[in-house]
């Protein structure tokens, strides 16, 4: 105990002993500037000085356009024009397709392959939208089960699950 006592005591001494930091004009050895300083003190004001370098220059990259020039980080206007060309391009594709279905049944009915009083231009666009098959969504047996031995978990009281 006493050996960690006396680093203790030394290490704090060390920290809190005054040194003077003076700054001479080299060929009158005029004293310029004088400061009384310990090295706590220098390693706090260090320490705020760098926290505060760190914190201003997070804040300039963070709330400025100069974000924008990080890799990996794009422009709010860039992703709202991505997100308007790609619903566009969307409602494009939709569009075209009906197009397409509509041409064709109007080329049917000039070649003769189907008579005029069957062409119905909504019959037409309703046959030209997606079908969406019917998935199957019961569960597996495997899933029965665990969801009976979670059940059970749930029902059993805290004290048996602790022992």
């Amino acid at each position: 105990m006493s050996e960690k006592r006396l680093k203790r005591k030394k290490l704090h001494r060390k920290l809190f002993t005054k040194n003077r930091l003076v700054i001479l004009n080299e060929d009158t050895f005029e004293e310029k500037f004088s400061l009384k300083l310990t090295l706590m003190n220098v390693f706090v004001v260090a320490t705020i000085g760098a926290i505060f370098l760190i914190s201003v220059t997070t804040f300039i990259i963070a709330f400025t356009p100069l974000r924008e020039f990080i890799p990996g980080y794009s422009s709010s206007k860039l992703k709202r024009d991505a997100t308007e060309l790609a619903l566009k391009s969307d409602s494009l594709t939709i569009a075209l397709k009906k197009n397409e279905v509509y041409i064709q049944s109007i080329q049917k009915v000039l070649n003769g392959e189907l008579e005029y009083a069957k062409f119905n231009k909504d019959s037409i666009l309703s046959s030209s939208e997606e079908v969406v098959p019917q998935v199957k969504l019961s569960a597996s047996e495997e899933e029965l089960e665990l969801r009976k031995e979670v059940a059970k978990e749930e029902k059993e009281p805290l004290s048996k699950k602790s022992k």
